[in-house]
């Protein structure tokens, strides 16, 4: 009698976020995404860090924490070369004399970074998808009709004005770590619309803000396992970023040469497609 052979136990089904996914995440693609994201950032002013995480998400296969995180460490590094970059538009002097509405909307940001970093960590992969998903939505609504904001004076005056920068810059902070972003989508129209700065000046002064909410965000996140990814994807992270650096410069230079009549519904239209395809990948 031949021996009854062993049955061997059942095999996990592989998880396709574990898929080998090296080749596009090697320096030449990850330098091309950047660019993309960088230049149709640069077309409307902005870092493009919106346009970046679905991207992370997608053709490069991150999982949604691993991505918000990426995002935010590319994010901080555009950031702090586009902000000197502008210094010859905008002088320091200008931030400047303006410190007041910096510290007021970052009263209400570093405390929304440290606590939309916190829920982040904790929400399930899923969920995490499905917030990510409904805030490239409320992105999109923001690029169509907060973009190119103009306003004379400040919206409100006195301690009416420092609650609700306060209350604005948290719910930006919040949703900028949420996302891995810069938030410059939601301070622009905020410091053109509440405070009545020069759309200019507005550009600047949000980055002013962004920058140590950025850092506050990160700080936070490096107390979570999924940091661990930014030291892994060190390489992807340098050249994506640079990469999202040259693109920026390019599209500012460009800027003018696409109707914003024309560019913004079709990048809003680009979140919208985007922000479907992650609530499916959740």
């Amino acid at each position: 009698m031949s021996p009854k052979s062993i049955p061997l136990p059942p095999q996990p089904a592989a998880d396709p976020d574990e898929h080998d996914a090296a080749p596009s995440r090697r320096p030449v693609p990850a330098f091309a995404g950047g660019a993309v994201i960088g230049l149709l950032g640069g077309l409307i002013g902005l870092g493009g860090a919106e346009f970046r995480l679905p991207l992370l998400i997608g053709p490069y296969r991150f999982r949604a924490l691993e991505a918000v995180i990426l995002n935010k460490a590319m994010s901080l590094i555009v950031v702090a070369t586009a902000l000197p970059f502008r210094a010859a538009t905008v002088p320091f002097g200008a931030i400047a004399d303006n410190w007041a509405i910096v510290l007021n909307l970052l009263a209400g940001s570093l405390l929304g970074a440290w606590l939309g970093a916190s829920w982040a960590t904790r929400l399930s992969s899923r969920t995490l998808y499905r917030v990510l998903a409904v805030l490239l939505v409320l992105i999109a609504i923001a690029l169509l009709f907060g973009h190119g904001s103009t306003a004379a004076s400040a919206l409100l005056s006195g301690p009416w004005l420092i609650g609700a920068g306060v209350v604005a810059g948290f719910v930006i902070g919040v949703v900028a770590s949420l996302m891995g972003v810069a938030g410059g989508e939601l301070l622009i129209p905020t410091l053109v619309l509440l405070f009545g700065a020069d759309i200019k000046l507005a550009g600047s002064l949000s980055l002013a803000v962004s920058l140590p909410t950025m850092i506050v965000a990160f700080t936070r996140y490096s107390r979570d396992n999924a940091f661990a990814t930014v030291a892994q994807n060190k390489v992807f992270v340098a050249v994506m970023a640079v990469g999202s650096i040259v693109g920026t410069f390019i599209g500012g230079h460009l800027l003018g040469l696409v109707p914003e009549q024309v560019l913004l519904p079709i990048l809003a239209l680009i979140l919208v497609v985007s922000s479907l395809k992650v609530w499916r990948h959740g």
